[in-house]
């Protein structure tokens, strides 16, 4: 897949269209603003949606400059949150570039999945998260990474090595057409089965992550809770695969 932060040149990313980002935000009021400032180096216009959040998150991000704050009155989850930044970028863009408020991800790495592109047709691109069989990734993510790259395979969807990613390129509009009904989490890995029953491909490209030794990511995944929720969705779409094929 080649390494993780490959430069590539302002007229290849204009050749692949135009690009936002949309950064989905739940109690991220410690991280959001450094996330949405690194962010904004990149050029893009940056969309964020703030999912209800009961802390700081909007005091922190309100007078950034040059962003457009998205909010949900309460609390509708990630894929809720992701489909509204969808809705808000999709006028000034053809290509949404997400990225997680926690700060685990390296904005400048979406250039790397702006290279991965194919020249040819649209696809959802998933950031392949480098460096997570390190002692400092909570085994909780490990075990899920590997839990889903298998049943979103078994559903019929592409066999990747990251599912759970949540730094991605979708193609707009083909991305919010997609039938989707997870709302929560589980949004990002049933988006993956009904891109490849839909015959939109789903590739990989490398960037990198973060986990602080000292614990202070942010993460609301929770691991009973979301590993049900995710064993229902996969129910579903196993379910939709043998009875309804077409």
């Amino acid at each position: 897949m080649g390494k993780a932060g490959k430069k590539i040149t302002s007229s290849l990313i204009n050749s692949k269209g135009r690009f936002a980002f949309v950064i989905p935000a739940y109690n991220h009021a410690a991280c959001v603003a450094q996330v949405i400032r690194r962010t904004k180096k990149l050029g893009f216009p940056v969309f964020v949606v703030n999912d209800g959040s009961t802390d700081n998150t909007y005091d922190e991000i309100r007078n950034i400059p040059g962003i457009r704050i998205i909010s949900h009155e309460k609390n509708m989850g990630k894929g809720a949150a992701l489909r509204s930044g969808f809705a808000a970028a999709a006028s000034d863009a053809d290509w949404a570039i997400t990225i997680d408020a926690d700060g685990q991800h390296h904005p400048e790495d979406a250039l790397n999945l702006i290279a991965a592109i194919p020249a040819s047709s649209r696809a959802i691109i998933v950031g392949a998260r480098e460096g997570m069989q390190g002692e400092h990734v909570p085994w909780t993510s490990r075990f899920g990474r590997k839990f889903s790259n298998f049943w979103v395979w078994v559903s019929g969807g592409t066999l990747l090595s990251d599912s759970q990613s949540g730094m991605r390129i979708y193609p707009l509009p083909e991305a919010t057409a997609l039938p989707v009904k997870a709302q929560r989490f589980q949004f990002e890995v049933e988006i993956l089965v009904q891109a490849k029953r839909k015959g939109l491909p789903v590739l990989e490209a490398p960037v990198r992550v973060v986990y602080n030794p000292d614990g202070s990511r942010i993460s609301h995944f929770r691991p009973f809770v979301d590993f049900v929720r995710n064993s229902l969705t996969f129910t579903r779409l196993i379910f939709t695969r043998i009875f309804s094929p077409g």
